[in-house]
Protein backbone atom coordinates (compact mmCIF):
# COMPACT_ATOMS: atom_id res chain seq x y z
CA UNK A 1 0.00 0.00 0.00
CA UNK A 2 1.20 3.16 -0.90
CA UNK A 3 1.78 5.29 2.44
CA UNK A 4 1.09 8.87 3.38
CA UNK A 5 3.31 10.55 5.44
CA UNK A 6 1.65 12.65 8.13
CA UNK A 7 3.16 14.61 11.04
CA UNK A 8 0.58 13.27 13.30
CA UNK A 9 -1.76 10.26 13.19
CA UNK A 10 -5.80 10.04 14.52
CA UNK A 11 -4.43 7.67 18.29
CA UNK A 12 -7.50 5.31 17.64
CA UNK A 13 -8.34 3.73 14.41
CA UNK A 14 -11.29 1.84 14.88
CA UNK A 15 -14.85 1.87 13.57
CA UNK A 16 -16.03 2.63 17.50
CA UNK A 17 -13.42 5.49 17.12
CA UNK A 18 -14.62 6.76 14.32
CA UNK A 19 -17.93 6.39 15.02
CA UNK A 20 -17.86 8.08 18.27
CA UNK A 21 -15.73 11.18 17.13
CA UNK A 22 -18.24 11.83 13.86
CA UNK A 23 -21.59 11.54 16.62
CA UNK A 24 -19.73 14.00 18.96
CA UNK A 25 -18.72 16.77 15.80
CA UNK A 26 -22.86 16.69 14.41
CA UNK A 27 -24.16 16.29 17.61
CA UNK A 28 -21.76 16.88 20.76
CA UNK A 29 -21.52 17.84 23.38
CA UNK A 30 -22.52 14.59 24.45
CA UNK A 31 -22.53 12.35 27.68
CA UNK A 32 -20.79 9.30 27.18
CA UNK A 33 -24.54 7.95 27.63
CA UNK A 34 -26.12 9.85 25.08
CA UNK A 35 -23.48 9.67 22.81
CA UNK A 36 -23.96 5.32 23.25
CA UNK A 37 -27.36 5.72 22.44
CA UNK A 38 -26.90 7.99 19.58
CA UNK A 39 -23.99 6.07 17.85
CA UNK A 40 -25.87 2.66 18.44
CA UNK A 41 -22.67 1.23 21.09
CA UNK A 42 -22.87 0.56 24.31
CA UNK A 43 -21.56 2.37 26.97
CA UNK A 44 -18.36 0.17 27.51
CA UNK A 45 -17.58 0.81 24.04
CA UNK A 46 -18.14 4.23 23.94
CA UNK A 47 -15.73 4.76 27.06
CA UNK A 48 -12.95 2.58 25.66
CA UNK A 49 -13.11 4.77 22.15
CA UNK A 50 -13.00 8.01 24.08
CA UNK A 51 -10.29 7.29 26.26
CA UNK A 52 -7.08 7.84 24.06
CA UNK A 53 -9.09 10.31 22.17
CA UNK A 54 -9.21 12.23 25.50
CA UNK A 55 -5.34 11.65 25.89
CA UNK A 56 -4.25 12.87 22.72
CA UNK A 57 -6.63 15.87 23.02
CA UNK A 58 -9.11 15.52 20.28
CA UNK A 59 -11.75 15.55 22.36
CA UNK A 60 -11.86 16.99 25.91
CA UNK A 61 -14.67 16.74 29.32
CA UNK A 62 -16.82 19.52 30.20
CA UNK A 63 -18.74 19.66 33.52
CA UNK A 64 -22.44 19.77 32.91
CA UNK A 65 -23.78 22.43 34.99
CA UNK A 66 -27.38 21.69 34.25
CA UNK A 67 -26.66 18.21 35.57
CA UNK A 68 -28.65 16.54 37.67
CA UNK A 69 -26.46 15.43 40.90
CA UNK A 70 -26.56 11.70 41.24
CA UNK A 71 -24.36 9.28 43.08
CA UNK A 72 -21.51 7.79 41.49
CA UNK A 73 -19.33 9.35 38.70
CA UNK A 74 -21.02 13.11 37.33
CA UNK A 75 -22.28 12.39 33.70
CA UNK A 76 -19.77 15.36 32.16
CA UNK A 77 -19.93 16.46 28.55
CA UNK A 78 -17.99 14.81 26.08
CA UNK A 79 -17.01 17.31 22.62
CA UNK A 80 -14.56 17.65 19.84
CA UNK A 81 -11.85 20.39 20.44
CA UNK A 82 -11.70 22.26 17.46
CA UNK A 83 -8.72 24.08 17.98
CA UNK A 84 -6.62 21.24 18.32
CA UNK A 85 -6.19 20.60 14.42
CA UNK A 86 -6.77 22.22 10.77
CA UNK A 87 -7.59 21.45 7.75
CA UNK A 88 -7.92 22.64 3.96
CA UNK A 89 -10.69 22.24 1.46
CA UNK A 90 -10.33 23.13 -1.94
CA UNK A 91 -13.20 23.27 -4.62
CA UNK A 92 -12.16 23.01 -8.32
CA UNK A 93 -14.12 24.49 -11.01
CA UNK A 94 -13.28 24.92 -14.49
CA UNK A 95 -12.58 28.42 -13.99
CA UNK A 96 -11.14 28.77 -10.62
CA UNK A 97 -9.97 27.36 -6.84
CA UNK A 98 -11.76 28.16 -3.91
CA UNK A 99 -10.18 27.25 -0.70
CA UNK A 100 -11.21 27.71 2.85
CA UNK A 101 -9.00 26.80 6.41
CA UNK A 102 -10.76 24.58 8.55
CA UNK A 103 -10.16 23.86 11.99
CA UNK A 104 -11.19 20.41 13.52
CA UNK A 105 -14.91 20.57 13.64
CA UNK A 106 -15.33 21.71 10.53
CA UNK A 107 -15.71 25.70 10.83
CA UNK A 108 -14.64 27.94 8.17
CA UNK A 109 -11.52 30.52 9.93
CA UNK A 110 -10.20 31.84 6.25
CA UNK A 111 -11.87 31.26 2.84
CA UNK A 112 -10.31 32.83 -0.47
CA UNK A 113 -10.57 32.01 -4.28
CA UNK A 114 -7.79 32.45 -7.30
CA UNK A 115 -8.49 32.21 -10.62
CA UNK A 116 -7.18 29.29 -12.75
CA UNK A 117 -5.13 30.48 -15.82
CA UNK A 118 -5.86 27.08 -17.64
CA UNK A 119 -7.44 23.52 -16.91
CA UNK A 120 -4.35 21.73 -17.37
CA UNK A 121 -3.39 19.15 -14.52
CA UNK A 122 -0.19 21.33 -13.87
CA UNK A 123 -1.73 25.09 -13.75
CA UNK A 124 -4.39 23.39 -11.23
CA UNK A 125 -1.97 22.06 -9.13
CA UNK A 126 0.35 25.03 -9.14
CA UNK A 127 -2.97 26.99 -7.87
CA UNK A 128 -4.02 24.74 -5.71
CA UNK A 129 -0.46 24.23 -3.80
CA UNK A 130 -0.40 28.35 -4.02
CA UNK A 131 -3.87 28.50 -2.43
CA UNK A 132 -2.98 26.13 0.49
CA UNK A 133 0.04 27.69 1.38
CA UNK A 134 -1.55 30.79 1.39
CA UNK A 135 -4.21 29.83 4.00
CA UNK A 136 -1.94 28.03 6.13
CA UNK A 137 0.50 31.07 6.33
CA UNK A 138 -2.28 33.37 6.78
CA UNK A 139 -3.66 31.16 9.73
CA UNK A 140 -0.51 32.17 11.25
CA UNK A 141 -0.44 30.24 14.79
CA UNK A 142 2.60 27.02 14.65
CA UNK A 143 1.09 25.33 17.16
CA UNK A 144 -1.65 24.39 15.28
CA UNK A 145 -1.03 21.64 12.90
CA UNK A 146 -2.55 20.84 9.78
CA UNK A 147 -3.22 17.74 8.90
CA UNK A 148 -4.38 17.66 5.67
CA UNK A 149 -6.15 18.55 2.73
CA UNK A 150 -9.05 17.68 0.74
CA UNK A 151 -10.17 18.10 -2.86
CA UNK A 152 -13.26 18.22 -4.46
CA UNK A 153 -13.55 18.09 -8.34
CA UNK A 154 -16.52 17.23 -10.49
CA UNK A 155 -17.04 14.23 -12.15
CA UNK A 156 -16.10 10.45 -12.35
CA UNK A 157 -13.29 10.64 -9.35
CA UNK A 158 -12.60 7.43 -7.24
CA UNK A 159 -11.26 8.68 -3.62
CA UNK A 160 -9.66 5.43 -2.67
CA UNK A 161 -7.39 5.34 -5.65
CA UNK A 162 -6.83 8.94 -5.58
CA UNK A 163 -7.77 9.77 -9.12
CA UNK A 164 -9.79 11.46 -10.94
CA UNK A 165 -11.14 9.31 -14.02
CA UNK A 166 -13.10 11.69 -15.55
CA UNK A 167 -13.86 15.21 -15.18
CA UNK A 168 -15.95 17.02 -18.56
CA UNK A 169 -15.42 20.58 -17.18
CA UNK A 170 -11.85 20.76 -16.58
CA UNK A 171 -11.07 17.75 -19.52
CA UNK A 172 -9.08 15.15 -17.13
CA UNK A 173 -8.92 11.52 -17.58
CA UNK A 174 -6.98 9.41 -15.51
CA UNK A 175 -5.10 11.48 -13.10
CA UNK A 176 -3.44 10.38 -10.27
CA UNK A 177 -4.62 13.56 -7.88
CA UNK A 178 -3.81 12.60 -4.47
CA UNK A 179 -0.50 11.69 -5.37
CA UNK A 180 0.49 14.74 -7.44
CA UNK A 181 -0.94 17.10 -4.85
CA UNK A 182 0.81 15.68 -1.97
CA UNK A 183 3.88 16.17 -4.11
CA UNK A 184 3.15 19.60 -4.20
CA UNK A 185 1.11 20.65 -1.02
CA UNK A 186 3.69 18.70 1.28
CA UNK A 187 0.19 17.44 2.93
CA UNK A 188 -1.95 14.09 2.81
CA UNK A 189 -4.70 14.49 0.55
CA UNK A 190 -7.66 13.32 0.15
CA UNK A 191 -9.80 13.60 -3.69
CA UNK A 192 -13.54 13.23 -3.57
CA UNK A 193 -16.28 14.01 -6.24
CA UNK A 194 -17.43 17.34 -5.18
CA UNK A 195 -20.54 16.95 -5.20
CA UNK A 196 -19.74 13.65 -2.95
CA UNK A 197 -17.85 15.61 -0.15
CA UNK A 198 -20.54 18.06 -0.09
CA UNK A 199 -22.73 15.76 0.51
CA UNK A 200 -20.41 14.57 3.52
CA UNK A 201 -20.53 18.10 4.77
CA UNK A 202 -24.31 17.97 4.69
CA UNK A 203 -24.49 14.57 6.56
CA UNK A 204 -22.28 16.16 9.23
CA UNK A 205 -23.37 19.79 9.65
CA UNK A 206 -26.17 20.56 7.13
CA UNK A 207 -29.74 19.63 6.35
CA UNK A 208 -28.98 15.94 6.56
CA UNK A 209 -28.08 15.76 10.29
CA UNK A 210 -29.30 12.88 12.31
CA UNK A 211 -31.04 11.45 8.83
CA UNK A 212 -30.02 7.62 7.82
CA UNK A 213 -31.00 8.32 3.97
CA UNK A 214 -30.95 11.27 1.99
CA UNK A 215 -29.71 12.87 -1.07
CA UNK A 216 -27.97 16.08 -2.24
CA UNK A 217 -28.82 16.83 -6.01
CA UNK A 218 -27.21 19.74 -7.49
CA UNK A 219 -27.87 22.37 -10.14
CA UNK A 220 -25.49 23.85 -12.04
CA UNK A 221 -23.03 23.56 -14.86
CA UNK A 222 -23.65 19.74 -14.17
CA UNK A 223 -26.11 18.06 -12.51
CA UNK A 224 -24.68 16.04 -9.60
CA UNK A 225 -26.09 13.52 -6.98
CA UNK A 226 -25.17 12.39 -3.65
CA UNK A 227 -25.97 9.53 -1.45
CA UNK A 228 -26.28 8.58 1.56
CA UNK A 229 -27.80 5.27 2.79
CA UNK A 230 -28.01 3.87 6.35
CA UNK A 231 -25.92 6.79 7.60
CA UNK A 232 -23.22 5.90 4.58
CA UNK A 233 -22.58 7.87 1.98
CA UNK A 234 -22.34 5.81 -0.87
CA UNK A 235 -19.13 5.68 -3.36
CA UNK A 236 -20.38 2.35 -5.82
CA UNK A 237 -17.70 0.02 -6.11
CA UNK A 238 -15.96 1.99 -8.75
CA UNK A 239 -16.27 5.40 -7.16
CA UNK A 240 -19.11 5.92 -9.38
CA UNK A 241 -23.19 6.10 -7.17
CA UNK A 242 -25.89 8.61 -7.79
CA UNK A 243 -24.98 9.93 -10.95
CA UNK A 244 -28.80 11.08 -11.47
CA UNK A 245 -27.02 14.27 -14.42
CA UNK A 246 -26.77 10.71 -16.54
CA UNK A 247 -30.61 9.28 -16.55
CA UNK A 248 -31.92 9.70 -19.41
CA UNK A 249 -35.45 10.88 -19.22
CA UNK A 250 -35.77 12.09 -23.46
CA UNK A 251 -34.66 9.34 -25.07
CA UNK A 252 -35.32 12.09 -28.09
CA UNK A 253 -33.50 14.58 -26.19
CA UNK A 254 -30.61 16.17 -27.31
CA UNK A 255 -26.64 14.08 -27.27
CA UNK A 256 -24.87 14.15 -23.94
CA UNK A 257 -21.11 14.96 -23.39
CA UNK A 258 -21.59 11.24 -21.86
CA UNK A 259 -22.73 10.03 -25.67
CA UNK A 260 -26.29 9.15 -25.12
CA UNK A 261 -29.20 11.38 -25.76
CA UNK A 262 -31.81 12.68 -23.36
CA UNK A 263 -30.02 12.94 -19.61
CA UNK A 264 -31.19 15.17 -17.34
CA UNK A 265 -27.51 17.15 -17.26
CA UNK A 266 -27.89 17.28 -21.50
CA UNK A 267 -31.57 19.31 -20.69
CA UNK A 268 -31.12 21.13 -17.57
CA UNK A 269 -27.02 21.89 -17.40
CA UNK A 270 -26.18 25.49 -17.40
CA UNK A 271 -24.68 24.87 -20.90
CA UNK A 272 -27.11 22.80 -22.44
CA UNK A 273 -29.76 25.62 -21.00
CA UNK A 274 -27.50 28.49 -22.68
CA UNK A 275 -27.22 26.37 -25.75
CA UNK A 276 -31.16 25.70 -26.10
CA UNK A 277 -32.10 29.77 -25.25
CA UNK A 278 -29.47 30.47 -28.47
CA UNK A 279 -31.55 28.29 -30.83
CA UNK A 280 -34.92 29.55 -29.71
CA UNK A 281 -34.12 33.26 -29.79
CA UNK A 282 -31.08 33.71 -32.12
CA UNK A 283 -29.60 35.61 -29.77
CA UNK A 284 -25.69 35.31 -28.78
CA UNK A 285 -26.54 34.56 -25.01
CA UNK A 286 -22.96 34.38 -23.43
CA UNK A 287 -23.67 32.19 -20.22
CA UNK A 288 -26.36 31.35 -17.24
CA UNK A 289 -26.77 34.75 -15.65
CA UNK A 290 -27.94 36.26 -19.77
CA UNK A 291 -30.27 33.36 -20.55
CA UNK A 292 -31.66 33.96 -16.98
CA UNK A 293 -32.24 37.52 -17.57
CA UNK A 294 -33.89 36.65 -20.87
CA UNK A 295 -36.34 34.47 -18.80
CA UNK A 296 -37.54 37.31 -16.76
CA UNK A 297 -38.17 39.53 -19.25
CA UNK A 298 -40.32 36.99 -20.89
CA UNK A 299 -38.62 36.73 -24.25
CA UNK A 300 -40.28 34.36 -26.29
CA UNK A 301 -39.25 30.66 -25.59
CA UNK A 302 -36.91 31.06 -22.92
CA UNK A 303 -39.47 30.42 -19.99
CA UNK A 304 -40.46 27.30 -21.66
CA UNK A 305 -36.54 26.08 -21.91
CA UNK A 306 -36.13 26.51 -18.26
CA UNK A 307 -39.57 24.72 -17.87
CA UNK A 308 -38.35 21.56 -19.40
CA UNK A 309 -35.48 21.86 -17.42
CA UNK A 310 -37.05 22.07 -14.34
CA UNK A 311 -39.14 18.81 -15.20
CA UNK A 312 -35.83 17.01 -16.32
CA UNK A 313 -34.55 17.34 -12.68
CA UNK A 314 -37.94 16.54 -10.93
CA UNK A 315 -37.78 13.41 -12.92
CA UNK A 316 -34.45 12.18 -11.90
CA UNK A 317 -34.93 13.50 -8.44
CA UNK A 318 -38.13 10.82 -8.73
CA UNK A 319 -35.98 8.43 -9.73
CA UNK A 320 -33.35 8.35 -6.73
CA UNK A 321 -36.83 8.89 -4.85
CA UNK A 322 -38.16 5.77 -6.69
CA UNK A 323 -34.59 3.42 -6.06
CA UNK A 324 -33.65 4.69 -2.18
CA UNK A 325 -37.13 6.37 -0.75
CA UNK A 326 -34.76 9.01 1.23
CA UNK A 327 -36.50 10.76 3.65
CA UNK A 328 -35.24 14.15 2.32
CA UNK A 329 -33.47 15.53 -0.82
CA UNK A 330 -31.61 18.14 -0.71
CA UNK A 331 -31.46 20.64 -4.04
CA UNK A 332 -28.32 23.51 -4.07
CA UNK A 333 -25.97 24.04 -6.62
CA UNK A 334 -25.16 27.61 -8.60
CA UNK A 335 -27.88 27.41 -10.85
CA UNK A 336 -30.67 27.88 -7.83
CA UNK A 337 -29.88 31.99 -9.05
CA UNK A 338 -32.40 30.68 -11.82
CA UNK A 339 -34.76 28.51 -9.19
CA UNK A 340 -37.82 30.81 -9.49
CA UNK A 341 -38.19 29.73 -13.06
CA UNK A 342 -38.10 25.90 -12.32
CA UNK A 343 -39.37 25.22 -9.07
CA UNK A 344 -42.68 24.58 -9.53
CA UNK A 345 -41.81 22.22 -12.65
CA UNK A 346 -39.62 20.22 -10.45
CA UNK A 347 -42.04 19.55 -7.81
CA UNK A 348 -44.51 19.00 -10.51
CA UNK A 349 -42.95 16.21 -12.27
CA UNK A 350 -41.01 14.96 -9.17
CA UNK A 351 -44.94 14.69 -7.65
CA UNK A 352 -45.86 12.70 -11.51
CA UNK A 353 -43.14 10.57 -11.58
CA UNK A 354 -42.37 9.36 -7.39
CA UNK A 355 -44.04 6.05 -7.16
CA UNK A 356 -46.60 6.03 -4.06
CA UNK A 357 -45.34 6.54 -0.59
CA UNK A 358 -41.35 8.25 -2.56
CA UNK A 359 -43.34 11.15 -3.34
CA UNK A 360 -43.65 11.61 0.38
CA UNK A 361 -40.04 12.47 0.10
CA UNK A 362 -39.29 15.90 2.58
CA UNK A 363 -37.39 18.20 -0.71
CA UNK A 364 -35.29 21.37 0.36
CA UNK A 365 -33.83 24.12 -1.25
CA UNK A 366 -30.30 25.17 0.12
CA UNK A 367 -28.63 27.66 -1.97
CA UNK A 368 -24.75 26.98 -0.72
CA UNK A 369 -21.71 29.45 -2.10
CA UNK A 370 -18.95 27.45 -3.37
CA UNK A 371 -16.87 28.14 0.22
CA UNK A 372 -19.43 25.55 1.31
CA UNK A 373 -18.57 22.69 -1.34
CA UNK A 374 -15.19 23.57 -0.19
CA UNK A 375 -15.77 23.09 3.07
CA UNK A 376 -16.99 20.09 2.14
CA UNK A 377 -13.68 19.21 0.50
CA UNK A 378 -12.37 19.95 4.24
CA UNK A 379 -14.71 17.23 6.06
CA UNK A 380 -13.66 15.01 3.15
CA UNK A 381 -10.11 14.95 4.87
CA UNK A 382 -11.09 15.31 8.35
CA UNK A 383 -13.10 11.76 7.54
CA UNK A 384 -9.78 10.53 5.86
CA UNK A 385 -8.12 11.48 8.87
CA UNK A 386 -10.30 9.49 11.67
CA UNK A 387 -10.84 6.59 9.22
CA UNK A 388 -8.23 6.49 6.35
CA UNK A 389 -9.05 5.43 2.78
CA UNK A 390 -6.83 2.23 1.65
CA UNK A 391 -4.80 3.45 -0.97
CA UNK A 392 -3.64 1.36 -3.82
CA UNK A 393 0.20 -0.55 -3.59
CA UNK A 394 2.81 1.03 -5.35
Amino acid sequence: MRSISRTETFPAHTPAASQVFTTLLSHGPLTRLEAARRAGLSPAAVTKAVRPLLQAGYLVEDADENARPTLGRPANLVRVDGERALFAGVKVTGDEAIGVLTDLCCRIRLARRVPLPDRTTGAVLASVADLTHALRVTAGDPNLPVLGAGIAVSGDVDRAEGVVRYSPFLEWRDVALAELAETVCGLPVTVDNDVRALTVAEQWFGAGVGLSDFAVVTVGAGIGCGLVVHGRVVAGAHGVAGEVGHVAVDPAGPLCHCGNRGCVEAIAGEAAIVARVREVTGRRVRDGAEAVALAHEDVAGVREVYAKAGEAVGRGIATVANLLGPQRVIISGEGLTAYDLFAGHIRDAFTAAAFGSAARCDVQIRPLPFEEWARGAAAAAIQSFIAPDPRPSR
